[in-house]
């Protein structure tokens, strides 16, 4: 029987069959495009950008004034702390810059690499094309493409000169052997090839355009933000590609089992009723009175590389930050600023969780969350014990936190080998029922799964 000779019912449901298939899949393309074809870092600011040549206001690239006439050298030092390489590329305890810092991810660990001029083990043959290869296009001198936890696809905003001037100063410090650890990845994650494929599909090598219809501070923030500082790396929610959706910018991420806050314009779930002050204060020393404490990877960041800018820089840091617009994080709720009952008595029932934290937190932190001790160890108004997940406050009680004051060293202790799983669990959620505005329900194996993110 020919096509023609089919019964009409049977050629229509082949007919309507196949525009259905054609219709997913025209979906599913159209899909994949919207997700490769996301908007760049800063498309939110509208208006139109231009080469850096063609931009006629303050160069917004390179070091800070006071360092315009400095040495190579000294502008890369700069440079590479405005980039926070330090944190990355150096183990606990090992030596600075001779990588071995273990990032652990859902399908495994990855190791990050020795970047000291040690020519085996590091950089040390590394010539600029190849140097500009890696942070433009995450490309080794070998021609094998590096894994994105090596921020290449924020990096490759940043200018040749800039890029040329971390790498005269990595090459003048002393050379570390120390050979790259195998990465423990499962399959398929461990097929590099597939990495070439996504750094194609994601990353933009493109330098850094400045918009003429922002001001210079914005343009100097947006550089800083983006193509050194790379905020978006752990404050950008990722797509199913994990590569960032800049269509929920700085809406917040959970990354290396620590939670990255919303920075958007959020109200009540980022930083949109902070003031410039407020902003500035926590990058400058990692704390803002109402608002908490910096810890954990933030807190690093601080140390190595906020802390070590200047006012100008940091004012254009938050000046372009400030200007992300709001993108609201459903399970956040806003801070509840009142202070907790002087009692022990009034507030949450828990007992395992009380009695954790009267022996572990009331000292410092207080019953009521107002610390006695100093405005660093306020839990009042802190985002993290308002955070239903509880995610920070348990790796602080697990890791311990220090800040770097006017009056000294603030050091939290780690209890993580003092206390179970469920102890640490226990008093996590303890402290979301008593000073923020609900409490969370952690368990015992979500505690576990954090320390196993965080371990070395």
């Amino acid at each position: 029987m020919s096509a023609e000779d089919k019964p009409r019912p049977v050629r229509a449901a082949r007919r309507t069959l196949l525009i259905g298939l054609t219709g997913i899949m025209a979906a599913a393309l159209g899909a994949g495009l919207w997700v490769v074809g996301g908007p760049g870092p800063t498309a939110f600011a509208g208006g139109s950008t231009v080469a850096l040549a063609d931009y006629h206001g303050a160069d917004p690239t390179g070091v800070p004034a006071s360092l315009a006439q400095a040495s190579p050298i000294e502008r890369g030092a700069y440079l590479t702390k405005a980039a926070d390489c330090l944190v990355c590329h150096t183990a606990p305890d090992g030596k600075a810059f001779a990588g071995g810092y273990a990032f652990t991810l859902p399908f495994g660990t990855l190791y990050s690499t020795n970047i000291t001029p040690d020519r085996e083990t590091g950089i040390g043959a590394y010539s600029n094309a190849q140097f500009l290869a890696a942070m433009h296009r995450g490309v080794r001198s070998d021609g094998a493409p590096l894994y994105p936890a090596m921020p290449f696809t924020s990096y490759t905003y940043m200018t040749d000169a800039d890029a040329l001037a971390i790498k005269a100063y990595l090459f003048s410090l002393p050379p570390v052997h120390a050979p790259a650890r195998p990465n423990a990845l499962a399959f398929p994650f461990n097929q590099r090839w597939l990495v070439a494929v996504w750094s194609r599909l994601f990353g933009a090598d493109a330098r850094f355009q400045p918009n003429p219809s922002r001001s210079p501070q914005w343009n100097r923030g947006a550089y800083l933000a983006e193509a050194m500082a790379h905020c978006g790396d752990c404050h950008t929610p990722r797509n199913l590609a994990y590569a960032l959706d800049n269509r929920r910018k700085f809406a917040g991420a959970v990354t290396g089992g620590w939670r990255a806050y919303n920075i958007s314009g959020d109200a009540s779930s980022g930083i949109g009723a902070w003031s410039e002050p407020e902003l500035l204060a926590y990058l400058s020393a990692g704390h803002a009175t109402g608002h908490g404490t910096a810890a954990g990877p933030m807190g690093e960041a601080v140390d190595e590389s906020f802390s070590q800018m200047p006012p100008e820089d940091l004012k254009a840091l938050a000046a372009y930050v400030r200007s992300v617009p709001a993108v609201a994080s459903s399970d956040l709720p806003s801070p509840l600023l009142t202070p907790a009952s002087d009692s022990y008595r009034i507030g949450p029932t828990d007992v395992r969780g009380r009695v954790v934290f009267e022996q572990a937190c009331a000292s410092c932190h207080s019953w009521s969350g107002v610390s006695p001790l100093t405005p660093f160890a306020t839990l009042t108004g802190a985002r993290a014990v308002n955070d239903p997940s509880a995610i920070n406050i348990a790796q602080v009680v697990i890791s311990g936190a220090r800040r770097r004051t006017p009056d000294g060293l603030v050091t939290m202790p780690d209890f993580g080998a003092v206390y179970s799983d469920a102890e640490i669990a226990a008093v996590a959620n303890y402290v979301t029922s008593r000073f923020g505005r609900g409490g969370s329900a952690v368990t015992e194996k979500q505690v576990a799964d954090l320390r196993r993110q965080t371990a070395q």
